[in-house]
């Protein structure tokens, strides 16, 4: 089951009615004294339906779930379609420079903040969630990628796991670089990251930057899973195709 609602999301051109879209396993409404994992996803529009995604094609969530009977709620709300690069700014932990678009200013951080301290605290208050941070989970890809990469490290005390797939870490690797660092990161921190063979060059120096970001998340003792996809590409339909390795790294229980 899928619900949708409107929720006011602060953005940069002040305040923005979303979609929010939240999945609930089918058990949820026969075992009413179950609590469930929650997965926050990043771009919502696209994560369950073909008819809001941006291209057409989502990332066909809901049949997946519902295919391998998982026990987990995945929260997530749409992101910005402001033609001033909205999006681009919201998912940017840091400012940087594009050499098409100029400067991005980087507002990653409060878009975090919101979700962690609004949009959280309502599903949890709405939800039979698992609140606490073994059981909360970040994941999305591109600029998504990027921002659930950044939200497990600055938020790691919120965070157990993240999935980043195809994230865009060229965007300002150095900065990046300098959080994994200086991060005091959780024994238990499960990071999968991702990208696709068919776009790891689509950036000059990304496939050396995915390689050092792999070795400085292994050097935090993190259990990283780090994969070039065989013919992979930055779309969907490819994304959709890595949900059986994300699903089972974020639920895996030994």
């Amino acid at each position: 089951m899928v619900k949708r609602w409107k929720v006011m999301f602060p953005a940069q051109t002040g305040p923005d009615e979303r979609t929010a879209y939240i999945y609930l396993p089918e058990s949820y409404e026969y075992n009413p004294d179950r609590r469930y994992p929650v997965l926050y996803m990043f771009d919502g529009h696209n994560v369950f339906f073909d008819s809001d995604a941006t291209y057409g094609k989502c990332w066909g969530m809901k049949e997946y779930l519902d295919y391998t009977n998982t026990q987990l709620i995945v929260a997530a709300v749409e992101c910005s379609h402001d033609p001033d690069n909205g999006r681009l700014k919201e998912y940017s932990p840091y400012s940087f420079l594009d050499p098409k678009l100029g400067k991005i200013e980087g507002l990653g951080r409060e878009t975090m903040e919101w979700l962690i301290h609004t949009f959280k605290k309502e599903i949890d208050g709405q939800y039979r969630t698992l609140s606490d941070r073994e059981h909360t989970f970040i994941a999305g890809s591109s600029m998504g990628g990027l921002m659930s990469l950044y939200a497990v490290l600055e938020y790691n005390s919120v965070f157990s796991k993240a999935a980043a797939l195809s994230p865009s870490i060229w965007t300002n690797f150095s900065r990046l670089e300098t959080l994994v660092k200086k991060s005091n990161l959780e024994t238990d921190t499960v990071i999968y990251m991702d990208y696709g063979s068919r776009e790891i060059r689509f950036h000059r120096e990304m496939q050396t930057q995915f390689e050092k970001m792999s070795l400085l998340l292994l050097e935090k003792k993190v259990f990283l899973t780090s994969r070039i996809v065989p013919f992979g590409n930055h779309c969907e339909a490819s994304w959709e195709k890595q949900l059986p390795f994300v699903i089972h790294t974020l639920t895996y229980e030994p």
